[in-house]
Order: structure tokens, then C-alpha cells, then sequence
């Protein structure tokens, strides 16, 4: 026999290792690895990790394979692998109703097992006795499947397990909205069993979900029904999710080592090579030690302070792990590989040189890599004192074949007998390199004869839609039904895809299903989703941020597609939209901001555009796996004919009728407007006032004075008028009734309305409400009866008025009521009414009347679930409804249903500003996907605060009263609202130009110089008026700087950080009846998203922005007292608006002492009168809370700045410092 090479026998060295640490263990019955001799329990994760030496090793020995034995050992170990894998595969499939339930419910309930029997492959424990659901696990097992299986092994059989791991696809692909329990399966760090969003499990999934799609799991024999298919946005808004977190690992977890097997091998998820830089560094700099890295800080796992009898920690006792959480070396194996794959062989070799100095020897030499390392108990005491000083002592499991296994693997690669690539065949390490620019290619489609001949009038040649054949063009939404075939099996009892969503990177693909294409059209597009579709401005807009999307998210084979369809609905008044041909003409040179694109006909992108194969859509279950499903057949050929044609509006007009006298037209002028609550006029923004003005009642419960002043109409607040008899609900004299909140019930009118009176007194709700002189006499309808109101609503012309007569009729008769008039046959009841008004308000772009009639129809932002979504997932919650009282915060990730009623129910009767609202979480969504950067520092968005700033802007620019601004603000078009949001939100000065119809347009002013006063309808004010303009405006530029800061939340950097520090040093901090405990500190560490949540949540207690503001400098100064350590502790609760307060008295004595500006109000000396003012809470200069207007509007600096004055407040109001003597001052 030959003698065996030098590797030959070095790799038999390693298998006998293997063997003996590794394979000995694995069960022979279900092939997977129990957790320890006494502990026959098989995790997913641990199994997954234990055999990638053994798939190493595998690999290893076929490259040698010189004999025949060399090749039965690599078999041999290829087996091992697959016996595992199956393993798990079987022990999955027994749960596979779960899986089924869990893409419906996404409760930790119906979630897999995180572990199971080794000897059987069942579960071991209950659904609710461990934290099961850790989408990790599942990813990392799809990951090395997809991995094993692009190396050559044949891990699944048939077809009905390709379907399986399908489901699996669908299991973890919402991935970045589940929250978890994570690697180290405790959710929150205080182990209570609360399941948190997870960066680790994020990105395990996004790479999981890159790894699986288009692969064959049959391997090079495979055909098109074994093809995993996956919807490559899934696998991108993990990625989106990812990039917002790092490095944080989740809200009460600010970093966590785990993440070393994100940015690093097996993962790779992440494409940014600064952000895999600064991850590394944050975990090396404060979690790494001598014996290997803390999982995570304030970590209590396995420490001598640890109480082991029960598993929960109190929330004070955190503090006590501070310095002593275990050490683990199964991080420096981590590391070893992550410098591996970076080829930086320095680092390797350090990371090698330390682990050996910590690995334990076993009786026969092999060196064992231990659990973790904990400071002894006798030795905590001196552990304190010197972080890192003490000799610490092995716990747990030795060896440890996760991190063992990882050991192997790392020796394999260092010692050359595995090359980077073998351990990743699908190349997952060369995300983070530089791609090439994407081109974007653009197809417009004309839908007839007609458009094309147009367009071709301004220079642009587009085919139609008959011409592109044999290609089919079909909406997103088609693309969506086909996809919910995908995964179906019914012996399985699996149902396929659930989710309806496919975003922009599924629809700028081609599709091929047997011998036809398609190209779909995006989704955004889709007319029959929502009132912003029919604002061409907007949607060119978001066609410009999702051509810009895909420059820098596309990387699939190909180049992205998209095809978009002018329709007839598009044109105005016949004419091509400007915005249109402007746009095109740009897609045509070739460049659209900053994004190299091609436009030209579908034919020619044919060969350069990526085409996915729709073979999933076959019969395979029925043995025919060449013809369509059936359903699927039926679908196709019914949406075909249907997808592209118009639905003809319903007309409102009939038949001549002879016309009324103009009285009865006028009375129901206003219905509209009396719903509506943005409060602009108060000065204090979302503060009641004690004038019983502001206070809106759900119902008039007393008869309104009007009524009784009106004696000679001599109606009775409860009458019905004798037409209608008793089967109509009372109505109460022009006040609206929504009757939606309370039903009434008519035959017992007197008692109901009492009973309900008595019921709102219970509910007494006060929102905020615009100041409008009600006329009364006009809307007086007691009288009117419905015939009258049809007949008037036939024969107007105006949008507006037939609004206003469809809302009170609805307000009174229900949507469901019938209106006696007939179209085609068919009753026609007010809903039909109301919907042809608003698809005609769309049409002539009333955007205030579209956004009403949406909201009683009770129409829903398709994408505002997702919308919501999005931002929750970047760490922002957000809060509808006006504060202090409305103010509901959303903190999880709700139903569409839900959301719709949470806002509903925050907005009472508005349905306008409740419609606003879900647009505007739209727009946030979006612009959180695209300017991420906007959103620094800011945690909570206060959508109703939010409206009300854009109002208050809006009057200011516009130099109008409150009412005329939110009448303003509820008819910009959805293009223009987003811009105006857009202003606010990074603090750009704008201008407001009028353009045609009356429509606002929001312009950026470059010039400082230009008067910002909007000049409607004035012509350029000339000479002195310019002149005041320009003073004006520079007076009240901090007070408004702060009221946008406020209104959006936004802190300085660090911000909550420097409250713990400041926190630590006192008993608490009190801001507006809520205190800040210090024993927050002892659970929280600085940098917690939970901690700077309890902080924000305290803040928002204030209702006014400035004053928010204000105190938030105020906290500023007492950080900064505590940084430079000028008392060694701050005493008691602060009080921090007493710090204000005294900010603000120190200025007026300033103010009079030089006779500001102040002593025209605050500062000047009170007589009688004005005393009782101030009692009564009315400041001469409307400032908020009692503190002047002029000092909200000084600069933070300078010697009459407003940390001046909080400064010498802190040092007034607080005992610890020093009241005389030298003291340095740092404060600069």
C-alpha cells in the first residue's frame, strides 16, 4: 500500500476528531445531536452549527481523494451531513400545520419548535413553555441547505419536501416586521418572555431568502418544479431593516455579538463595507475580553450573581452582571473565520493565538473549545473594581461542538486544505464588493391608437398596447394572484403565498409561463388602490424615487425593466399632462436624477431584461405538470379580456327637473366644513385653552342658542318633520349626527337622544377645533325633505355643494340609504352617489373634496399597513390623533383594520384629516426608504402634530387665519402635501406660489433674501411693505425653529445617552408629572432604545412644541453639568420645568433692567387687570406655558441666549452646586 501524503494524514488526524468529538454523538435513528450526555434535546441552531465541520471535512477529503478509501471517507461524512439535514427536515414537517397557521397569525404560538427530541424528532416541550419562535434557527437551516446543496449534496427528495421548504421561504420572509426570541432565545434581555425585533434574526433571513431564490434543491438534475422562488423585495426590506439597526442588535439589547455571524460567515447579509467595519469594531471595542466576547452587555447568563432558581431577572438587578457576564470563545472561532474570508491572514493568526491560550486539553491532547468563562464567586468583588483583572473559571459545556465545530472549520481554512469559496458555493462573501451601475430600463405603452398619436406629437414614438404582442402587459396586481399559487400542496395542507405585496423589484422582471410573456406594470400605479394614483404629479414623483430605488437595490442577473401604461384616465382636459412629456423627454436623454436609463420598445429589452419562469403555476399535484392549474387558467383568460378597459362613472345628472329657488341650494352649505378639527388658531398648538370655544362635542346635547333664537321657525330640536313618519332617525336641527358612533333608535327618540346625552357627558371628549362662526339659519334642514335634497344634488353642477348634500345625508339616512333613483335597473343608494362624486372630484383634482368622500366611504391607503410597517421597523413609532388627549402611539405592527379604526376612533367625525393622516404615514414610509437621514434622532412621529405644524406653516407663509390654512392645506394635491412634508421635515425654508385653479404650489427658496410672505394673488409688495416682509420674518425664526423640533420630536445627538448620565447622578428627573426613577439606569444601559423610549414618552406629556423644546435644552445643561463633573452627585428629583421657569424669570429681569422687547408683555409691571389675566392663564404674547414669547424666540446662544439663562437657572434652582467661591466654568 502507498504511503499517505503529509495532508493525507493531517486530514486524518482532523477526522479522527471529528469522529470522535462530533460524529460520535449523532443519534442513529433521526441523525441529530442531542445537547449534551444528560440532555437529550436537539436544537435546530446547535445542529446546523455541529455539522458544517463535518460538511468541511467532506469537502476537504474530495480534493484529495487519491485512493478509494479517501473517496469513501468523503462519502461517508456527505452522508452525515444529509442524515442531519433530513433530520430536521422530518422533525419540521411533522409541525407543518404551523407553518400554515403561522403565515397567517405570526403568533410565537404557531411558530416551529426551536428544538426537539434527538431520539424521535418530536417536540419536547410546549408551545407556550419555550420561545420557540426564533426565525434565526429556520434561516441558518435554509442558508446551509441552499449551501450544501450548490456543493453537490442531495439533501431533499421529492416534491412535496420542495413545497415544504417553500413554506419555510414564507415562514421567515416578513422576517423584518416579526419580533423574536432570538439567537440566545430570550427576547428582551430581562428574560420575561417578551419576543423583540432581532437584528441577528433579520439578517440571517435576508440571507436565507438571497440564498434560496432560483435554486434547484434537485441539484443539477432538478427540473422547474424543484425551483425555489422567492420575491426578491422580501429578501430587500430585511435588508432595509438590517442596515437602519446596526449595530444595535434590538430595543433592549444596544449590541450583541451575535451579530459576528450577520456581517461575517455564515451570513454575509450585509452589502455596506463601512457598516461590517463599524459592527466589528462596536463588538471588539466593548464586548470583546481576554477570554473570548460577551454575548451581550448587562448579560447575566451563567454569573455568579445569577439567581439559577428562578429564569426571569428583576428589572433592578441588571446592573449587578455590569463587568461580570460571561466571556465566550465561541466568538473568537467567529472571528477567526470573518478575518478568513477578508484574507487578513495577521488577524487570523492573533484571533488563533488567543483562542489556544483558552481552549481546554482533553486527557488524550485534542484541545476543546469551552461554553464560556465566568468570574469566580469569591473574586466579583475585585472584577468590579478592575474590569478584565481576574483569572476566570470554565462553565458549561465542554467542549462545545457549536463553537468546536467552528474551530475545525477555521484550521481546515488556515491550514489550506478548504479555500474560502468551497465553505460558500453561492459566493454570499462578494455582496459587500462594488457593483457596476445599474441601467434602469424604461418601456412607456400607450393604451390605444389615440395616446400614441399624441405623444408622437411632442417627438415621442411609444407602441400600444395591441402592438407589443406576443408580449402581455398586466398590472402588478395579476402578478400577485399568480404568486399566491406558489407552495401550494394538499396533501401537506399548505395553502401557498398569503402575502397580496409585490414590490418594484418583482414587477421590473419579465415572466415567462410555457410559451407567453409578461411584463407587469409597478404597483404604484394601480388606479383602483387609492385617490393619490389620480395626482399625475405624484406618481411621476414616486417613479422617480423607485427608478433610484433600483439603481442601487437591483442585483439580479439582467438588467430591471419597467413598464408603465398611459392611459386615457391619465390625460387632462385631452392634453397630455406638461409634468408628463417633461418626464419623458428626460427618461428619453437618457439620465433621470443621477440614474442612467434606456427608453425604448419591450421587444428590444427582451435579451437584456431578467426572466423569471412561472412553472410553479402547473399541475404538478395532478400529474400534469405541463398544463396551467385549472384556477389559473380560468383567472388568465377572464383578466385578459378585463384588465386594461375603463368602468364608466355613474352620472348624478337626470332628468330636467325644474329648478328650485336659490334659498333651498344654499342650505347645506357647509355640512363639510363643520367636520373638521385641525386647530391652527389657538396659538399653543394641540393645548385646549380654558375658553369653552375649543371644546367640539361628538353631539349637541343641549338645543344650540341658535335654535332658540330663531323662535318663529318654531322647530323642535327633536322633531321629524310629518313626511317622513317615525322610521327616520330624529334629527337634531343642522348639528351632524355620525351615525356610525351612536345608532339611534328612532321609536324611542326622546329617550335615546337623552341617553346618548347622558352617555357623551360620560365620554366628554375635547378636541381641538377650528374656530368657525356657524350660520345657522342656512343650515337649518330640519325642514327639507330628502326628495328636495335629491333633486337639488341633480341639478347642481358644483362638487362642492353636491358634498355637502351627500354628507348630510349621510349623516342623517346612513350610506346604505336609498334614493329612490334608478341607474340601469339597479337602486341606487347614497354610497353609489358618493362614489361617483369622488371618482369625478379625482378627475378635476378637488383634492379637499377627494380626501373627504374617500373618508366616508371609508376608502383605505392599500399600502398603509406596510407604510406603518416600515416605519415601526426602523425603529420610529408613531402616534395619530391631536395631543394631549386624541394621542393614540402605535408601537407594533397592526391589521389595516385596526390601523383604520385606531384613526377613526383618534379623528372622531374628521374624516378629512383622518384620510390625511394615512397619506402622510405614506409619504413618511417613503421617505424613510429613501432619505433615511431625515429621520435622525428622532424616535416617535406625531402624525397629528405633525398636520397641525404643516397648518401653522401654511398660515404663516400664506398670511391667513387658521381656518383659511387648513381649508389650505386639505386641497393641496397629494404631490404638493408631500412636498410641504418634505420642507417641514428637513427644515428647508419654502415659499408658496399659486398656479392654476386656485392649486398651491410648495417651492424650496434658495435666496434668504427673498421675503418669504407668499405674495397670492398680490403682485411683488413694493418699497416699504418688502421692507417689513424681510424684519418680520426674521422675528419669530427661533420660536418656529423650535415649534418644528418640537412638533417632530427631534433631540440633539446623544441626547438620551447624556439623561442616563445625568439620571445616575440624581434620584430622578421630573418633566411634567411623569418622573424619570434613577433605578431606570440600574435595567437600562445609555445606549437602550427601551431607555430613550421612557425618556421620549416622557416628553410627550408636553403638548406645546416650544416649551417641549425648551426643556429639552434644559436637559442638555444638566448633562453637561454632569459631564465635566462638577458636583459629585445632583441630589434629589429635578424638576426640570421649574429650571424653565426659573430660565424664564431671570430673562424678564434682564428684559427690564435693558428695556427689551420683552416689557411690552411679560416684563412690563401688572396692574389690576392684567393680573387677573395672567391668572387666568392668558399671556399677553401667547406664549406656551407661561414662558414668553420672546424668550422662545432667542438663540440658544450668546450672553442673552437661552442656555445663558438655564444655566444660571441650574445653578439657582439646584443645592449641590456651590452658590459662591471660583468655580470654573466649562459651559461653552
Amino acid at each position: 500500500m502507498r504511503s499517505r501524503s503529509n495532508s493525507g494524514v493531517r486530514l486524518d488526524y482532523y477526522q479522527r476528531i471529528v469522529h470522535r468529538l462530533i460524529l460520535a454523538h449523532q443519534e442513529p435513528v433521526t441523525g441529530l445531536f442531542p445537547a449534551s450526555n444528560v440532555n437529550s434535546h436537539a436544537w435546530i441552531r446547535d445542529n446546523v452549527y455541529c455539522i458544517l465541520a463535518v460538511w468541511g471535512l467532506s469537502m476537504a477529503y474530495k480534493k484529495i481523494a487519491d485512493q478509494d478509501e479517501d473517496r469513501a471517507k468523503c462519502y461517508e461524512l456527505e452522508q452525515s451531513c444529509v442524515k442531519l439535514m433530513r433530520g430536521l427536515l422530518m422533525a419540521m414537517m411533522n409541525q407543518k400545520d404551523k407553518v400554515e397557521k403561522f403565515k397567517m397569525t405570526q403568533s410565537p404560538y404557531d411558530s416551529l419548535h426551536a428544538k426537539y427530541s434527538s431520539k424521535n424528532g418530536l417536540p419536547v416541550v410546549g408551545d407556550r413553555e419555550w420561545g420557540h419562535l426564533q426565525i434565526d434557527a429556520v434561516s441558518l437551516y435554509l442558508l446551509i441547505l441552499a449551501q450544501m446543496t450548490a456543493s453537490g449534496l442531495q439533501i431533499v427528495f421529492s416534491l412535496d419536501e420542495v413545497s415544504f421548504i417553500q413554506n419555510l421561504v414564507f415562514y421567515i420572509e416578513s422576517a423584518y416586521s416579526i419580533p423574536d426570541y432570538g439567537i440566545w432565545e430570550r427576547g428582551d434581555k430581562t428574560n420575561h418572555g417578551e419576543p423583540e425585533l432581532n437584528a441577528s434574526s433579520i439578517g440571517m433571513a435576508k440571507a436565507a431568502l438571497e440564498a434560496m431564490n432560483e435554486l434547484d434543491l434537485f441539484g443539477a438534475r432538478g427540473g422547474p418544479a424543484s425551483v425555489i422562488h422567492v420575491l426578491a423585495d422580501e429578501a430587500h426590506k430585511c435588508q432595509a431593516v438590517l442596515q437602519s439597526m446596526l449595530p444595535r442588535e434590538s430595543n433592549s439589547k444596544e449590541l450583541d455579538s451575535g451579530l459576528l455571524c450577520v456581517i461575517g460567515f455564515p451570513a454575509f447579509a450585509v452589502d455596506d463595507a463601512q457598516l461590517i467595519h463599524n459592527t466589528k469594531d462596536a463588538i471588539l471595542c466593548r464586548l470583546q475580553g481576554k477570554y473570548g466576547c460577551k454575548r451581550f452587555l448587562r448579560d447575566g447568563y451563567r454569573t455568579p450573581k445569577e439567581d439559577p432558581s428562578r429564569l426571569y431577572y428583576e428589572r433592578w438587578e441588571l446592573r449587578m452582571f455590569e463587568n461580570i457576564e460571561c466571556e465566550w470563545p465561541l466568538f473568537y472561532c467567529y472571528l477567526i473565520l470573518f478575518h478568513a474570508f477578508q484574507n487578513d491572514k495577521r488577524s487570523v493568526q492573533e484571533y488563533a493565538d488567543r483562542l489556544e491560550k483558552i481552549m481546554v486539553r482533553s486527557e488524550d491532547g485534542i484541545l476543546l473549545v469551552p461554553e464560556s468563562y465566568a468570574v469566580p464567586q469569591d473574586l466579583v468583588g475585585f472584577e468590579y473594581q478592575k474590569p478584565g483583572s481576574q483569572a476566570r473559571e470554565v462553565v458549561g459545556r465542554c467542549p462545545f461542538l457549536w463553537g468546536q465545530s467552528l474551530f475545525i472549520l477555521g484550521r481546515l481554512l488556515q491550514e489550506g486544505f478548504l479555500a474560502v469559496g468551497e465553505l460558500d458555493p453561492l459566493n454570499r462573501r462578494l455582496g459587500a464588493q462594488k457593483k457596476p451601475d445599474v441601467v434602469v430600463q424604461v418601456v412607456i405603452i400607450a393604451e390605444d391608437n389615440e395616446i400614441r398619436d399624441k405623444l408622437a406629437e411632442h417627438d415621442l414614438h411609444v407602441q400600444t398596447i395591441a402592438e407589443v404582442a406576443p408580449i402581455e402587459v398586466q398590472p402588478a396586481r395579476v402578478l400577485s394572484h399568480l404568486y399566491t399559487y406558489l407552495g401550494r400542496n394538499r396533501k401537506l395542507g399548505l395553502s401557498g403565498r398569503k402575502s397580496r405585496d409585490v414590490g418594484i423589484l418583482s414587477t421590473s422582471k419579465l415572466y415567462s409561463l410555457k410559451d407567453r410573456i409578461f411584463a407587469f406594470t409597478p404597483q404604484f400605479v394601480d388606479l383602483s388602490r387609492f385617490y393619490i394614483a389620480s395626482d399625475n404629479e405624484l406618481m411621476i414623483d414616486i417613479l422617480k424615487g423607485e427608478i433610484n430605488f433600483l439603481k442601487s437595490a437591483w442585483d439580479l442577473l439582467g438588467r430591471p425593466l419597467v413598464t408603465l401604461v398611459l392611459k386615457r384616465i391619465h390625460l387632462d382636459q385631452d392634453r397630455i399632462p406638461l409634468a408628463m412629456i417633461q418626464t419623458m423627454r428626460k427618461l428619453k436623454s437618457g439620465y433621470i436624477n443621477g440614474t442612467r436609463v434606456m427608453l425604448g420598445n419591450l421587444k428590444d429589452f427582451l435579451n437584456t431584461s431578467a426572466i423569471t419562469d412561472l412553472s410553479f403555476l402547473g399541475s404538478t399535484e395532478d400529474g400534469y405538470p405541463d398544463r396551467l392549474h385549472p384556477d389559473v387558467q380560468t383567472y388568465l383568460d377572464e383578466h385578459l379580456l378585463r384588465s386594461f378597459s375603463n368602468r364608466n362613472t355613474m352620472n348624478l345628472r337626470g332628468g330636467q327637473l325644474r329648478p328650485r329657488t336659490l334659498r333651498r341650494r344654499m342650505s347645506c352649505k357647509g355640512a363639510i366644513k363643520k367636520t373638521r378639527s385641525i386647530n391652527v388658531d389657538s396659538d399653543n398648538l394641540g393645548m385646549e385653552g380654558p375658553s369653552p370655544l375649543t371644546e367640539r362635542r361628538l353631539s349637541s346635547i343641549v338645543p344650540p342658542p341658535w335654535l332658540q333664537a330663531n323662535k318663529q321657525n318654531h322647530v323642535s330640536v327633536f322633531a321629524t318633520t310629518p313626511e317622513e313618519g317615525p322610521s327616520s332617525p330624529p334629527q337634531l336641527g343642522g348639528e351632524l349626527i355620525r351615525e356610525n358612533i351612536y345608532p339611534v333608535d328612532p321609536h324611542h327618540g326622546r329617550l335615546a337622544v337623552d341617553r346618548r346625552s347622558e352617555f357623551v357627558r360620560q365620554q366628554e371628549i375635547t378636541v381641538p377645533k377650528i374656530l368657525i362662526q356657524r350660520h345657522r339659519a342656512e343650515t337649518n334642514f330640519a325642514e327639507t325633505e330628502v326628495e328636495e335634497l335629491i333633486a337639488m344634488l341633480r341639478e347642481t353642477e358644483n362638487l362642492e355643494e353636491q358634498g355637502d348634500i351627500l354628507q348630510f345625508l349621510v349623516d342623517t339616512q346612513g350610506l346604505d340609504f336609498n334614493t329612490g333613483m334608478l341607474e340601469e335597473g339597479r337602486v341606487v343608494t347614497v354610497r353609489d352617489l358618493l362614489k361617483g362624486l369622488y371618482e369625478k372630484a379625482c378627475q378635476q383634482k378637488l383634492w379637499g373634496l377627494v380626501r373627504h368622500t374617500a373618508g366616508m366611504l371609508g376608502k383605505r391607503v392599500e399600502d398603509l399597513a406596510k407604510a406603518v410597517t416600515d416605519l415601526l421597523v426602523r425603529q420610529k413609532q408613531v402616534t395619530v390623533g391631536m395631543p394631549p388627549n386624541n394621542e393614540h402611539t402605535i408601537t407594533a405592527p397592526l391589521p389595516e383594520g385596526e390601523l383604520r379604526q385606531l384613526i377613526h376612533d383618534a379623528y372622531g367625525d374628521d374624516e378629512s384629516t383622518a384620510m390625511l393622516t394615512q397619506e402622510l404615514m405614506v409619504y413618511l414610509a417613503m421617505f424613510i426608504r429613501t432619505e433615511p437621514q431625515l429621520f435622525h434622532e428622532m424616535l416617535r412621529l406625531r402624525v397629528g402634530l405633525i398636520i397641525q405644524v404643516m397648518a401653522k406653516e401654511l398660515s404663516r407663509t400664506l398670511n391667513c387665519n387658521g381656518e383659511a390654512a387648513s381649508e389650505h392645506l386639505l386641497n393641496l394635491s397629494p404631490f404638493e402635501m408631500k412636498n410641504l412634508l418634505y420642507h417641514i421635515l428637513s427644515g428647508k425654508e419654502f415659499a408658496v406660489s399659486s398656479v392654476a385653479r386656485g392649486n398651491l404650489s410648495i417651492v424650496s427658496c434658495k435666496s434668504s433674501r427673498v421675503s418669504k410672505k407668499s405674495q397670492i394673488g398680490l403682485g411683488d409688495p413694493e418699497g416699504e411693505d418688502a421692507l417689513i416682509a424681510t424684519i418680520d420674518d426674521r422675528q419669530g425664526q427661533w420660536l418656529r425653529r423650535r415649534r418644528l423640533d418640537g412638533a417632530l420630536n427631534r433631540v440633539p445627538r446623544d441626547f438620551y445617552s447624556r439623561v442616563w448620565t445625568v439620571l445616575e447622578k440624581c434620584q430622578g428627573l421630573a418633566i411634567e408629572g411623569r418622573v424619570l426613577q434613577q433605578s431606570l439606569t440600574q435595567e437600562m444601559t445609555p445606549g437602550e432604545l427601551k431607555f430613550a423610549l421612557e425618556v421620549e414618552t416622557a416628553l410627550n406629556q408636553i403638548p406645546q412644541p416650544e416649551y417641549r423644546q425648551l426643556v429639552v435644552e434644559a436637559l442638555m445643561v444638566l448633562t453637561l453639568v454632569t459631564e465635566h463633573n462638577m458636583v459629585p452627585s445632583l441630589g434629589d428629583v429635578i424638576y426640570v420645568e421649574h429650571l424653565v421657569h426659573k430660565a424664564n424669570q431671570l430673562f424678564l429681569e434682564d428684559q427690564r433692567k435693558v428695556q427689551g422687547d420683552a416689557t411690552l408683555c411679560c416684563a412690563k409691571l401688572k396692574d389690576g387687570k392684567e393680573q387677573q389675566q395672567a391668572a387666568s392663564g392668558m399671556l399677553l404674547c401667547g406664549g406656551a406655558a407661561y414662558i414668553c414669547q420672546h424668550l422662545y424666540d432667542s438663540a440658544p446662544s450668546g450672553s442673552y441666549g437661552t442656555m445663558t439663562y438655564m444655566s444660571r437657572a441650574v445653578a439657582h434652582v439646584l443645592d449641590c452646586v456651590p452658590k459662591h467661591g471660583e468655580m470654573e466654568c466649562a459651559i461653552s
